[in-house]
């Protein structure tokens, strides 16, 4: 994890933008490999929790990994379990899974304490829009739960879009939701592959519940989670929407996949910075 492998020169303005974003990173990377470099370049971590790590690691590996990030003062946002999860589930034992890992999840807040968690919302409409009306109303369930046991530990609830086709979907989950004041992560990566790909629709239904974004670039055909700028994201517009609507600074989670792609993307997301 090298700029100058990426060849950007980690000038001044881009330094400081490093400090007031997340860098995406799964539990067992940060463990094994990754920590000390987010500690040396004073890296905010998003912390990816997987059924993976939730199996291998114990509270004391958890605990010896978050002691140093907090030793550095550096900020946490965690991003839940989502692989095979249906929060808004019509089988039981599914649901019981699910609740279940959400759960093993919420061990870990107090331990982290994270400004925030981000969790897969999990519409599919052409796995369940045959009973969408069932699926949100069990979803709706779900995420009250699991936003208020977050709340009681100071953290916020982020719902993202994935294969969320239409922003009423997410809408009416985010509308069902607003007593336990939970934000939309919007990832615009997973709307141009996955979706209709018309964020300026989405940011005029949900703009007013973003409280986070993940930042990646693709060029619409699938999730490639490459450097910003490279792909055909219109960050333009999505940054132009959140100063005219004098939106508050939303939480902002880069998650490149490739190492290289971390350094470039910061350079571009600081040619955009407006705050």
């Amino acid at each position: 994890m090298n700029p100058e492998n990426s060849f950007v020169k980690l000038t001044p303005p881009i330094r400081k933008l490093l400090h007031q974003v997340q860098i995406n990173i799964p539990f067992k990377m940060l463990y094994d490999t990754y920590l000390d470099r987010f500690l040396e370049y004073r890296l905010n971590p998003e912390i990816g929790i997987d059924a993976e790590a939730l199996e291998r690691f114990d509270l004391s590996d958890y605990r010896r990994i978050a002691e140093k990030i907090h030793d550095r003062r550096l900020s946490i946002t965690l991003h839940g379990p989502f692989i095979d999860l249906a929060a808004g589930s019509t089988d039981p034992a599914v649901k019981a899974v699910t609740r279940s890992r959400f759960e093993q999840l919420l061990e870990l807040v107090p331990i982290f304490r994270p400004t925030a968690v981000v969790c897969h919302a999990g519409y599919d409409w052409r796995r369940y829009s045959y009973f969408r009306d069932e699926w949100i109303e069990n979803s709706l369930e779900t995420w009250a739960w699991l936003a208020g046991c977050l709340r009681a530990q100071g953290s916020r609830l982020m719902l993202e879009n994935v294969y969320e086709s239409d922003s009423r979907d997410m809408a009416v989950i985010l509308k069902g939701l607003n007593r336990q004041h939970v934000g939309f992560c919007l990832d615009a990566g997973h709307l141009i592959a996955f979706g209709q790909g018309n964020l300026k629709q989405w940011l005029e239904d949900l703009g007013p519940y973003i409280g986070q974004l993940h930042l990646h670039d693709n060029h619409g055909s699938d999730d490639e989670h490459l450097s910003l700028g490279t792909g055909k994201i219109d960050f333009n517009l999505l940054f132009a929407y959140l100063i005219s609507h004098n939106r508050p600074r939303p939480i902002i989670t880069l998650e490149p996949h490739q190492e290289a792609d971390l350094w470039p993307s910061l350079a571009y997301l600081e040619s955009l910075w407006p705050w």
